[in-house]
């Protein structure tokens, strides 16, 4: 028998509204990024609104902005997920050796879905055939491995998971650090000369650097490993008030080594690498906002009508997000600019007025296809 799949607990879980708001609330985000909206607000010639709209894309390269949360917020969460999608199966009365092969081949099914989106390294101004790549980069491929080994670990005690993900950081900051290949062993620099660019170049087969390691599924691992802890803690039977006590102190303490990491100049907080800093200051942000909407939403109930609207987009994350990744809002957005940015280009003479209201629309119509999935009971998942 797999002792990972030991019963998680004696009853069925109940249900917390905060998982699900969390998980809807960040598709919700990134369907506003395919729209275009975040890249809009940077050409509006106004400080604070440059500034919000700034927040909503990648730090250049040292550095933390709020988009770079996006991508930690989405595998924490799906690692929260993990032991209650688990025990409802249970539940229903399925094996361990079911569950498990559903693990097996959801985690193959996001690596398949995240290759398949940047599977052809096409250029139309270059002579050079199209050719199959492996960018991995994407979140659903560096899902499928963090997944996996969160779920196989999943029953083991705390202090297990805790040190496994702190060892698994370890050695990844010790092989940038000393990765001895000439020309890749500048383990910081923002030009690319570090152990993921290499191991890109390998794995990828194309010859230009790119600054998204896919190597990253390593460190990361860790945030999907503490979801599933913070998935625990919800699901057991400790007072509300105690469950949001251990949040702030994990959130506190992976913000203070983080930070402190980045400060002390012993290692830089940097996304497109996911140096171990980054992992911890954005773990701590990660964990503290799911801490605050355990408490507004399920403790003080005082979002839980408006929570719907965004656990309407978490009920078939995997569908929109493949949906915009492979061009639907821009589909979309192509077929209504004429009818909004045409009027405002000739009557007011406010184009990017006119390619923000677009964006916003665009942005309405992908939540309602949602709710039109949501309405009919349509639940697309893997």
């Amino acid at each position: 028998m797999n002792t990972y799949l030991k019963p998680i607990s004696s009853q069925a879980p109940g249900r917390v509204t905060s998982v699900d708001f969390f998980r809807g609330f960040t598709m919700f985000l990134l369907a506003g990024e395919s729209t275009q909206l975040y890249a809009h607000l940077m050409h509006i010639n106004n400080s604070a609104v440059h500034f919000i709209g700034n927040q909503f894309h990648h730090h250049v390269w040292h550095g933390l902005h709020f988009w770079d949360l996006i991508q930690p917020f989405f595998m924490f969460i799906v690692g929260v997920a993990i032991p209650f999608a688990v025990a409802n199966r249970q539940k229903k009365g399925e094996s361990n050796r079911i569950i498990t092969l559903h693990a097996f081949k959801r985690s193959f099914l996001l690596l398949f879905f995240g290759w398949a989106l940047y599977f052809i390294d096409f250029n139309i101004d270059s002579k050079e055939p199209v050719k199959l790549v492996f960018h991995l980069q994407n979140v659903l491929a560096q899902l499928s491995v963090t997944y996996i080994v969160a779920f196989l670990i999943m029953n083991k005690s705390f202090k297990f998971q805790l040190i496994f993900t702190l060892i698994i950081l370890l050695l990844i900051d010790l092989a940038y650090r000393f990765f001895p290949v000439h020309g890749f062993n500048n383990p910081w620099g923002i030009n690319y000369e570090n152990l993921g660019a290499w191991v890109n170049l390998k794995l990828e087969g194309v010859k230009d650097r790119t600054p998204w390691a896919t190597l990253n599924f390593v460190s990361t691992t860790a945030h999907t490993v503490w979801g599933v802890l913070c998935g625990k803690l919800l699901m057991s039977d400790k007072p509300a008030k105690k469950k949001i006590q251990i949040m702030l102190i994990a959130a506190v303490s992976a913000l203070i080594v983080g930070y402190s990491l980045d400060l002390l100049n012993i290692t830089p907080i940097i996304k497109k690498i996911a140096t171990v800093s980054f992992v911890f200051a954005s773990g701590g942000w990660t964990i503290l906002a799911l801490c605050f909407c355990y408490w507004l939403i399920d403790v003080k109930k005082l979002f839980s009508k408006g929570s719907k609207f965004f656990i309407i987009v978490g009920m078939n994350s995997i569908f929109i997000y493949l949906f915009f990744e492979i061009g639907g809002a821009r589909f979309i957005s192509e077929r209504i600019s004429p009818f909004i940015e045409l009027p405002f280009l000739w009557v007011w003479g406010a184009e990017m007025i006119g390619a923000i209201i677009t964006s916003l629309v665009v942005w309405a119509v992908l939540w309602y296809l949602c709710y039109w999935l949501y309405k009919n009971k349509l639940f697309i998942k893997i």
